[in-house]
């Protein structure tokens, strides 16, 4: 998997994007978390083994998982009003998709067992065939470690770059040139990283 920052990371990249810089900051914190949701299955790792429809990258990995979270985050952001004039349609849509995220860069990993798209009803893990990213660690400690700083410097190229132009493109001209050079570096480590 790629590490929770790197998901995190993902979904305030979209949301930048989609809803712009005048986004409320409820919007982009639940943004944030929403891409991280499904690894709180490796929370249950000691009970559940990994294989298991319920283990890690089951069935909070699918895209059942992804469109309830997505329809009940989009609920409470109607009804609290994060941001106004943007149906429940719209964000259940947005919030699905960068759930579902999570599972799409998980199963582009170098490693562990694939992904479980259609869990519950099918247990079958599956990865897809380009597989640039290398797969983290699953402690703190791990990232400590020279292959967790190699994870945290793959991890940079391929999504930080793309989270850094968002935080930069709506601020002035000069700002918008330097997030053009990171979304061009961004790419370029894709397109190197896919080589591979």
């Amino acid at each position: 998997m790629p590490t929770i920052f790197s998901h995190g990371a993902i979904g305030f990249t979209a949301a930048k994007s989609v809803f712009g810089a005048s986004t409320d900051r409820r919007l982009i914190f639940a943004s944030i978390l929403l891409p991280i949701l499904p690894d709180a299955d490796a929370l249950l790792m000691r009970w559940i083994p990994y294989g298991h429809p319920f283990g890690h990258r089951g069935f909070t990995h699918s895209l059942l998982f992804a469109a309830l979270v997505g329809a009940g985050a989009a609920a409470l952001a109607v009804r609290r009003k994060w941001p106004p004039g943007h149906s429940f349609f719209k964000l259940a849509i947005f919030f699905a998709l960068i759930t579902a995220s999570h599972g799409l860069f998980d199963a582009m990993t170098s490693g562990g067992l694939g992904v479980a798209f259609f869990a519950p009803f099918d247990n079958t893990r599956y990865f897809l065939p380009w597989r640039p990213i290398p797969v983290s660690p699953m402690s703190v400690a791990g990232l400590m470690t020279p292959r967790g700083l190699r994870v945290i410097h793959s991890e940079f190229a391929l999504f930080w770059f793309f989270a850094i132009a968002a935080a930069l493109w709506n601020r002035n001209r000069t700002a918008r040139i330097i997030a053009v050079l990171f979304v061009t570096a961004g790419l370029g480590a894709w397109i190197q990283a896919m080589g591979r």
